[in-house]
């Protein structure tokens, strides 16, 4: 698959305003639902930009606000500088949403239902070389003259992107974009997704598939209870937690571990545990001899740095008393 230039139709000037989207002090409520508890923070223009957030966490509800498809109860957003309200029809010219649900005519072919989705914009007929790259890159070529409603879901999934991006948006959301689809389209979306962000495009991803964010994503903002938990470059992120996890993988008929050890396990199968170390506090080598004193033999050994998902759970999971972490 070829590249997109920066000579593409898809390549988009930069603004001399190097904020994409942004969020001040935003609270949504839904009678007694406070789904928006006074979230701020800027997305970069350019950047590959991952919201993140258990289920209920206000992600939905701050992208329909960005898109338009409902206001805010208190504060502002502003897309390229373009009020979400007051600006309307600049803010939505420069975004391309792509949601979570199937959402289409079954009726119009694919080219046509993508001709159509460019006229709500102005776009006449000098986009259409840039619908068949689309059709082209999403692998849709073939797919063009067949209705939405012959179409499989991982197809009719590839056209929602393109109908999100018939009109070069500067700013692409991608809400959920692989849920339920498989490795091929998943890949396929990805490689597309990062020649739109190499050829200026900012992108914002939601996913709950976390190695997906982890491996594209810049900068991570992680919403929990509609409030904003963290925001952080991704490896500032994955480096702010010094823990590192102890695979092992046990032989014999040992005892109970002892109580330090057992206060350490993350996760425990069958003949496996995870351990959880605290970097400068608790060694490898100490743990180890203490579950061999235990009478265990150690069969396997691994190690692993922290990964997203660690750090999430970590930052949602809730207490006992019903409040996050």
């Amino acid at each position: 698959m070829r590249r997109l230039a920066r000579d593409s139709p898809s390549a988009m000037p930069r603004a001399s305003n190097d904020t994409a989207i942004a969020i001040d002090r935003v609270h949504k409520r839904y009678g007694r639902t406070h789904a928006l508890r006074g979230v701020s923070f800027d997305i970069r223009r350019g950047e590959y930009f991952g919201l993140l957030g258990p289920n209920g966490a206000g992600k939905s509800t701050l992208i329909s606000i960005i898109a338009g498809l409902t206001h805010a109860s208190e504060g502002s957003i502003a897309v390229l500088g373009h009020d979400v309200r007051s600006d309307f029809r600049a803010a939505r010219r420069a975004l391309g949403v792509v949601p979570q649900e199937l959402v289409y005519d079954p009726f119009f072919p694919v080219r046509d239902l993508l001709r159509l989705q460019a006229g709500y914009y102005g776009c006449g007929r000098d986009y259409w070389p840039w619908i068949n790259e689309l059709l082209e890159r999403l692998e849709l070529t073939d797919k063009r003259d067949m209705s939405m409603r012959a179409l499989s879901g991982g197809m009719k999934r590839r056209v929602l992107i393109a109908q999100a991006l018939v009109h070069k948006p500067d700013v692409v959301i991608l809400d959920e974009p692989t849920a339920g689809v498989d490795v091929e389209l998943r890949r396929t979306l990805w490689r597309f997704t990062r020649d739109l962000n190499d050829a200026g495009h900012t992108i914002v991803l939601t996913t709950h598939y976390l190695e997906e964010a982890e491996e594209l994503c810049d900068r991570i903002a992680i919403l929990n209870h509609g409030e904003l938990k963290v925001l952080e470059d991704k490896r500032a992120l994955l480096d702010r937690h010094p823990y590192r996890f102890l695979s092992l993988q046990l032989t014999g008929d040992g005892g109970p571990l002892p109580a330090e050890v057992e206060a350490l396990v993350e996760d425990r199968h069958e003949d496996t545990l995870e351990l959880k170390l605290e970097q400068g506090r608790h060694y490898i080598a100490d743990v180890m001899e203490s579950i061999r004193d235990a009478g265990y033999r150690i069969a396997d050994v691994r190690t692993r740095e922290p990964h997203l998902e660690d750090i999430f759970v970590e930052l949602t999971m809730d207490k006992p008393d019903g409040r996050a972490a």
